[in-house]
């Protein structure tokens, strides 16, 4: 699988899950994640996962300013609906970094290590895209993007029209996914820890 190689020069994120130490799957139960997990996951790369990768990372290291992130100790609450808009999309790149898990989530074993319930939808009605929240302290931050200081390319409109065209062209697809990638790689390389545009409010 050929990947962009910016997504390597992208942050990376460091958890440990305290499942994954007991039951042998890593050393310490330290994991490490990098951009290219949540493309994975997602199935594709666009300012959306970027922005909640980003968001995730600036959470977990405001809860944990002076040690590692507690995968699977972390509650995430979406603020919108699960079927609105990125907002599944979005949440699923969260569970990806904190364990947090709906219904469908693991149900520990002798009532530890449980992930469901931990990830949870709101109204839509707060100004923030989800709260996070430390288990065991309670501690709490609210994350949020703007992205306008990374505006998409003044072609691009006509580019994704062109490529999505069912008469494309090899070179047309390829010059609208160069574009679209560049994007993706400005606000990842460049602007990842841009309090304006990555927002995290610790709550009182």
């Amino acid at each position: 699988m050929s990947l962009p190689a910016f997504y390597e020069s992208a942050p990376r994120i460091v958890m440990r899950d305290a499942l994954a130490e007991t039951l042998g799957a890593a050393e310490g139960g330290l994991i490490e994640y990098g951009y290219a997990d949540a493309v994975r996951l997602a199935g594709h790369s666009c300012p959306t996962v970027a922005g909640a990768w980003l968001m995730a990372r600036a959470a977990v290291r405001a809860l944990y300013p002076d040690a590692v992130g507690e995968r699977g100790a972390i509650a995430v609450t979406m603020s919108a609906p699960e079927d609105e808009g990125t907002t599944g999309v979005i949440a699923q790149v969260f569970t990806l970094v904190t364990g947090a898990a709906a219904n469908n989530g693991f149900h520990g074993i002798a009532g530890r290590f449980v992930r469901d319930g931990l990830l949870a939808y709101g109204s839509g009605d707060s100004d923030s895209i989800a709260s996070f929240r430390r288990v065991d302290t309670g501690a709490t931050v609210d994350v949020a993007m703007d992205l306008s200081a990374v505006q998409p390319a003044p072609q691009m409109r006509v580019l994704m029209q062109r490529a999505l065209a069912p008469d494309a062209t090899a070179v047309e697809r390829k010059t609208f996914a160069d574009v679209w990638q560049e994007r993706v790689r400005r606000l990842l390389l460049e602007h990842a820890d841009d309090a304006n545009t990555i927002r995290v409010t610790h709550r009182a």
